[in-house]
């Protein structure tokens, strides 16, 4: 017997099945936009979405600006200056190391204490950077090398120092081995870590000063959508105000105002710290290290009497790159000038005597230079450097120490000038940032609320 199946029923409304399936989102949507609650309701939505987006992005953007702000004060700048301190200080110790091995048994103490300081104040910041560099920051190997080149050369100046005072021959080769090892080892190094480290405190500079373009656009979206809503309303309604859309509104302006206002005020700061004490004291420290390398070859000339011409070529190089009048001009070229260009106000004065000084050391190596072609070999000794304290005020040495002496001034203002300008950035970014969070979730507030009162018209 054959059965039958019963027919399937007919759809109703005689439609067909993919019409009776229940509609998705999209139709859902549309559906609920064909009436005034459903469209209030949209615009209600989409207005908490934008000014909570833009709160929090903005919020975010600021926090991340305020970081980086706070990395400047806190560690990019204090590890830049610390490596051009470890250049400076490698540097003085080995000039220092020079002139103590020319005095021979008079060295002074004060001369052995600033040679023994150096080296302690090298090896310390040596330690704390290692301390803070991590193995992914190409540091650690420069980091090494100072750090194990630092003990072979104090060693191989105690042995110059030893056979010196024994009046052996043989101690000027081993102050010149060390100086050659110094200028060759450790100071390349030291001076890759310098531009390394400055390099990371250019980026958390930029990163601080960065424009929050994002938050602005959101913003503005933001502004546009609360004054479109507002004109539909007025369009329909003909009510010029809804308070709790102008509420949202002028707390969307306040906050990209106060978004607008920290943000330029940090990059004002920023700006003017590294214009009036960054720039200026990169400067400074590339100055004093030559001024060091050319007190290093007056007094190495005299260690090897005068023997290679070695170190009278690294003077004339050395004084050429720090301070030169090409011409007639009287314009002047140099690390000492660049210095000198970008000193700010109070630092100048200060700069301007280490000129002076420099000029008097200058002249003091040439009178000393025609002493020595004289063929009096001690006299210009005696002009260069000497422990006896009546001579001493009169000796190239000198010169050179109170030219040294007032650009470390200048360097103590200019790192000043620049840590007053950027200090307490990172709290006005973070304060900024709490402010707009705040007024994000306020606007998105009275939003819903301005636009819930028009919903209860229909009920």
């Amino acid at each position: 017997m054959r059965i039958e199946r019963p027919a399937p029923p007919a759809p109703r409304s005689g439609g067909t099945e993919a019409e009776v399936r229940r509609p998705g989102p999209a139709a859902r949507l549309a559906r609920a936009t064909r009436t005034a609650p459903g469209r209030l309701r949209l615009a209600g939505t989409l207005l908490a979405v934008l000014t909570l987006a833009f709160g929090a992005l903005t919020a975010v953007q600021l926090n991340s600006r305020a970081a980086a702000a706070e990395r400047v004060v806190g560690s990019s700048q204090p590890l830049s200056q610390a490596a051009a301190d470890i250049n400076r200080s490698l540097a003085d110790a080995d000039a220092t190391a020079a002139s103590g091995f020319l005095l021979a048994g008079a060295e002074p103490r004060a001369v052995r204490a600033r040679y023994e300081q150096d080296l302690r104040t090298a090896s310390q910041l040596i330690s704390e950077a290692a301390a803070r560099a991590t193995t992914s920051s190409g540091l650690q190997d420069l980091l090494s090398t100072l750090n194990q080149k630092v003990p072979e050369y104090a060693g191989l100046v105690e042995t110059a120092r030893a056979n010196n005072r024994q009046g052996f021959p043989l101690g000027g080769a081993y102050q010149r081995y060390a100086s050659q090892q110094m200028r060759t080892e450790l100071l390349p190094a030291a001076a890759r870590l310098s531009a390394a480290q400055n390099e990371v405190l250019a980026r958390d500079i930029a990163d601080a000063r960065a424009t929050p373009w994002a938050g602005y656009a959101l913003g503005v979206v933001a502004l546009l959508a609360l004054v479109w809503v507002q004109l539909a309303l007025f369009r329909r309604t003909n009510r010029v105000f809804n308070i709790g859309l102008l509420a949202a509104s002028a707390s969307v302006l306040a906050a990209v105002l106060w978004l607008t206002v920290s943000a330029t005020g940090a990059d004002s700061a920023l700006g003017r710290g590294e214009r009036e004490g960054g720039a200026p004291l990169r400067a400074l420290n590339a100055a004093r290290v030559d001024v060091l390398t050319a007190r290093l070859a007056e007094n190495l000339h005299y260690v090897s009497r005068g023997s290679s011409s070695t170190y009278a070529k690294l003077w004339s190089e050395t004084t050429g790159r720090l301070y030169a009048r090409p011409g007639d001009t009287g314009d002047a070229s140099g690390t000492l000038a660049q210095a000198r260009a970008l000193a700010p106000t109070d630092a100048l004065a200060t700069v301007d005597q280490a000129l002076r000084d420099y000029q008097r050391w200058t002249d003091r190596h040439t009178a000393a230079t025609a002493l020595e072609n004289q063929g009096d070999y001690q006299a210009a000794l005696d002009a260069t450097v000497t422990a006896k304290e009546a001579d001493a005020p009169q000796t190239a040495d000198a010169a050179f120490s109170a030219a040294d002496r007032e650009l470390a001034q200048a360097a103590v203002l200019e790192e000043g000038r620049f840590r007053d300008a950027a200090l307490g950035v990172d709290e006005d970014l973070r304060t900024a940032a709490a402010g707009v969070a705040a007024l994000g979730l306020a606007a998105a507030a009275a939003a819903l609320g301005g636009l819930g009162r028009r919903l209860a018209e229909y009920r």
